[in-house]
This record gives structure tokens, C-alpha cells and sequence, in this order.
């Protein structure tokens, strides 16, 4: 059967049972839908009595709160590249529904419109004659919808014939005899979080929060000034696209909310003054988080918040350099290396040697990481080195730089003395700006020559090791930019330790640089020394083997 980018699973299984069945369905639903998968709730719904079966509204209980921490964790687990989404317009008390405007047990009014449009409706329903599938599928499509803005003519899927292995299990589990306990809900609820990259622990808690609050979700997103510790934080998406995708999500998940998102940038944001909030959720690492906001609560006068305490997700694909937990920061590490943004148009440049050009701030290990591509096979173009040639007598660099500084920047024996140079320019950006006119320009026509050689003895790659390749705008002599960065204090500490500088000159230095984020801006792979050497290896050896890929599908498609 053919891929579908969306789809809708639609579980019907009773809750006791679901738990089970989520892993298996979600594997098989990962075999039909490629992108975004969106999960209705029904328990106990009947696509094979002969009537056409309508959408209800399900209480909140604390099995649901259970049952999406499971979905959402398994998801990671068996099918981490789908964007998988709880919906919960059907879910609601019963005193809540009948008060509202909507028809008492009727949660969809009119068909829900969804971000993505689904293509295919699939479910775990168990058909008990063979004969009813055509019924079942027919029953199932009608059903979707009613609820969502659907296709006519969508396709329907009986996931059950993958599912028949477990119906043993099931039979052993007794439909608990005490009725589920109620989820205590409230008008007012709250969360904060930096919500990077939306993963399945995001989703948990969102989708729990949307379950406790009746009224009103405000949520506080990290906005610049919280975001100075975080682990590549250079990576972080934009506040105002990390807005965007949860308003997305929020609006798929339970239209019915008020959602508020504010800027966070302080820990305590608006939740300790807010005086309408009854509950935080939090977890049992923010917990502390959470027990510190009703502090400054009682301070201020205001009743202190419900915190509601979910369980963090577990990571099956952690590496030991990774949290143990689900998180933006992990995942943020496994970018490094991968392309980040498509390399821009170098129709001007030769297809071969493919020229990448590496930099990045003092400290960064933009070198080792050099020197580890060109043990790998690349030809290193030190731009440095280039630097001294231009100096050297003869050069025409040379012969500029006398007529522009003088001759009293030369030593005895008339080389040029680059720390008297230094000097005349040193915290005067007209005679630098002067300097690196004469020589930006100089070094870009030797590393057009050495590609040119590499070229000429059959090199496939060549990188470009240079600090200033983007301020110097050599970006139209490379293919790809790749970008080395590390935390601003760790940087400091290597060129003190390396250079024997005191840390107000090591900060001076990076000051004068373009920041990690404006580099990566521009970057199309970004890699990081911050860890061990053998973490650095093999983040270098992942970008070189995918590099390798781009340039073969680039030669076969020439």
C-alpha cells in the first residue's frame, strides 16, 4: 500500500487494554504514514454494530493522563520520526459538556479543520467476521468525518490483521471492576519550558495540561535571557517560530482552549502574578521549579498553585554522552554533523574538488577538526599560512602594506613585523578595515590557486580552514560552510591555557569575532569539539560520510 504524509488512528480498544497495543499499532501506523500521525480516543467504540456510530465526549481520567504518557513514549520509541498528536476535543466531563454551547455529547458540532490535512483514517478496531471489513472501513470513514475536516473519498485501514498475536494477552486482562478515577481538573492552568524542536516529552506535557485545564493554558516559552546555559544553545530555533509550532499543536490538540504564550525571561515569568492560575504542571526534575513559584506566590499575597507532577520520558536511543531523559538537548546533539540548511547555488565553482569552508570562533577547535577531515582525505587549505605568504617580501600584499603603513612596520631583515602592524591597527576599525582590504583579497586568490592544484591532481575535497571566511566573504569560493562552535566560557579557558592571555584579553578576542550565532546563521553543517575527542571523531566521521553522499547523488545527477 502506498504512503500517506498524514493520517488519523482512530483507538477503540478499552482503556485497560490499550496500553498493550500501543507499541504494535503505532508500528504498523508507521507503516502507512510517513509525517504526521494524529490519534482520536474512543474507547469502547463499535465500527461493526450495523448503526453508524457518533463521536462522544470521554471523561478525563487518570488512566487517559497514563495512557498518552505511554503513547507519547512508545512513539519515541518504535517510530520517533512521525509527529505524532493526541487530540482531545472529545475529551471533557460530562457537567462540562452539558453546560457548555455544544449539544450535550456532541463534541464535533462540525468537522475539526487540523494543521495537516489527513489522507488516510486507520484504526485497532478488531473485526470478528472477515466479512464485515467492507462494513467496518466504510463505517470507520464516516466516523472521521464527522469529527474531522476529511477528504471525501478517504482511505480506510483495519490495522487488525497485525494485532491478532496479542488478543491472548488481552483475554487474560479482567476489565477492572472499580470505576477509573476522575482527573481532577482546573480553569487555570500553567506550564514553562524552552520547547525546542517539539519532541514526545513536550507533547506529554501539553497534552496533560490540556486535559487538567477547562478554561484557560498559559504557557511561558524561554525567550533570550534564559537561554544563555543551555547545551548549543546556537541551535535553538527561533522564539517566534517555537511560538508558532505550539500554537500549531495546541490548536489541533483542544480547540476549545484559551491558550496564552508569553516570553520567559526570568524562571518565575507571570505564574507569580498571575492570581486566576490554580494549577502548574511540572516534573519530578521542575519540581523544585514549581514548589519555588508558590513561594513567591504566598509572597505576593496569592493563593498557591496545584502542582501537578507527570513522569519524564525515558530516551531508548540515548547515546552515553546524552540524557538518559527525552530532551531538546539531545536532540540538538544529533544535528551536529547533519545538514542543517541545503547548500546555496556554486554553478560558478568546478563540481570537483568539492570545497568546504570551515570556521569558527578562537578556541572553537575549528583546527582539529581540520586536521581530522584531511586524515580522512581532504586536502586543508590553511588560510593562516596563507596569511604569512602574503606578508612575505616579493608578495605584492607586501608591497601594499609598505605603501599603506609605512616602512617602520618592517624587522631588520625586511620581513614585516605583524605585531608592529597589529599595533597601528589595534582598536582603530578604519586602518584595520584598511589592512584587510590589502589582504583578505590577496589570501582568496591563493586559495582559489590551491583548489585549482588539488584539482589538477584528482583531489575530491578540499576545506578551507579559516577564521574570518564569513566576515572576509570568501563564501563564494567554498560549497558548504560548516561552522565549529563551544560554550563562550569554555573558549575562555582554552586560549588562556593556549595562548597564556588573562581571561579579560581571551573575552576582548571573541568579542572581536562574529558570534557562534551569527556563524551558524550562515552554516550548513555546524560541529562542536565540547566533549571528549573521541565524541568530536565521530561527529566529524558522520559529516564526512553524508558529505560523501551529496557529492555522489550530485555527480549522478549531473
Amino acid at each position: 500500500m502506498s504512503m500517506f504524509s498524514t493520517g488519523i488512528l482512530v483507538l477503540t480498544s478499552p482503556l485497560h487494554t490499550l496500553p498493550l497495543r500501543i507499541a504494535p499499532v503505532l508500528s504498523s501506523a508507521a507503516q502507512l504514514v510517513e509525517r504526521t500521525l494524529y490519534v482520536h480516543l474512543h474507547p469502547g467504540l463499535n465500527l461493526g454494530g450495523g448503526s453508524q456510530p457518533r463521536p462522544v465526549f470521554i471523561p478525563p481520567v487518570v488512566d487517559l493522563s497514563t495512557l498518552i504518557t505511554r503513547l507519547y513514549s512508545n512513539a519515541a520509541d518504535v517510530c520517533g520520526h512521525l509527529d505524532v498528536r493526541v487530540l482531545l476535543t472529545n475529551v471533557r466531563a460530562q457537567s462540562a459538556a452539558c453546560s457548555g454551547t455544544t449539544t450535550p455529547n456532541s463534541p464535533f458540532p462540525t468537522p475539526q479543520s487540523l494543521s495537516h490535512s489527513p489522507e488516510v483514517v486507520l484504526t485497532d478496531f478488531a473485526v470478528q467476521d472477515p466479512g464485515q471489513s467492507l462494513q467496518v472501513t466504510q463505517c470507520l470513514q464516516r466516523y472521521a468525518g464527522h469529527c474531522y475536516v476529511c477528504s471525501p473519498s478517504l482511505p480506510s485501514v483495519l490495522l487488525q490483521p497485525q494485532l491478532t498475536r496479542l488478543q491472548e494477552k488481552e483475554d487474560e486482562l479482567k476489565e477492572p471492576e472499580e470505576k477509573t478515577e476522575p482527573l481532577e481538573t482546573y480553569s487555570d492552568v500553567v506550564v514553562g519550558g524552552t520547547f525546542d524542536r517539539l519532541h514526545g516529552a513536550h507533547k506529554t506535557l501539553l497534552n496533560i495540561s490540556c486535559l487538567l485545564a477547562s478554561r484557560r493554558f498559559l504557557i511561558g516559552v524561554c525567550d533570550q535571557a534564559m537561554l544563555k546555559k543551555k547545551v548549543l544553545k546556537e541551535l535553538i530555533e527561533p522564539y517566534a517560530l517555537r511560538v508558532q509550532r505550539l500554537q500549531e499543536f495546541l490548536q489541533d490538540t483542544k480547540p476549545s482552549l484559551q491558550v496564552e504564550i508569553v516570553p520567559l525571561d526570568d524562571p518565575y515569568g507571570v505564574s507569580i502574578v498571575d492570581p486566576q492560575l490554580e494549577c502548574i504542571v511540572v516534573s519530578e526534575e521542575t519540581r523544585k521549579g514549581g514548589e519555588a513559584v508558590n513561594k513567591k506566590r504566598q509572597e505576593n499575597g496569592l493563593p498557591v498553585l496545584v502542582l501537578h507532577e507527570i513522569q519524564l520520558l525515558k530516551d531508548a536511543h540515548h547515546t552515553e554522552t546524552e540524557e538518559e531523559k527525552i530532551s531538546s538537548s539531545s536532540l540538538r546533539s544529533r544535528l551536529l554533523g547533519t545538514l542543517l540548511a541545503p547548500p546555496k547555488d556554486a554553478a560558478h565553482l568546478p563540481p570537483l574538488p568539492y570545497v568546504i569552508g570551515l570556521t569558527g570562533g578562537s578556541g572553537s577547535g575549528k583546527s582539529s577538526i581540520a586536521r581530522r577531515l584531511e586524515a580522512l582525505g581532504a586536502v586543508r587549505i590553511d588560510c593562516d599560512k596563507l596569511g604569512h605568504e602574503v606578508y612575505q617580501p616579493g608578495a605584492a600584499g607586501y608591497h601594499r602594506v609598505l605603501e599603506e603603513f609605512g616602512a617602520d612596520v618592517l624587522n631588520e631583515d625586511k620581513t614585516i613585523n605583524r605585531r608592529a602592524l597589529g599595533r597601528k591597527v589595534f582598536g582603530n576599525q578604519e586602518r584595520l578595515k584598511a589592512l584587510t582590504d590589502i589582504v583578505w583579497p590577496e589570501i582568496a586568490l591563493l586559495v582559489k590557486s590551491r583548489v585549482s592544484q588539488a584539482r589538477d591532481e584528482g583531489k575530491q575535497v578540499c576545506v578551507v580552514d579559516a577564521a574570518v571566511l564569513l566576515e572576509a566573504g570568501w563564501t563564494d569560493l567554498v560549497h558548504e560552510v560548516w561552522v565549529t562552535i563551544i560554550p563562550e566560557e569554555e573558549a575562555v579557558l582554552r586560549i588562556t591555557e593556549r595562548d597564556g592571555v588573562t581571561t579579560e584579553d581571551a573575552l576582548r578576542r571573541l568579542e572581536s569575532q562574529w558570534s557562534s550565532s551569527k556563524q551558524v546563521e550562515q552554516a550548513n553543517i555546524v560541529l562542536s569539539t565540547l566533549w571528549e575527542p573521541e565524541v568530536t571523531r565521530k561527529q566529524v566521521l558522520k559529516a564526512w560520510n553524508l558529505l560523501q553522499k551529496r557529492i555522489h547523488q550530485r555527480q549522478e545527477g549531473q
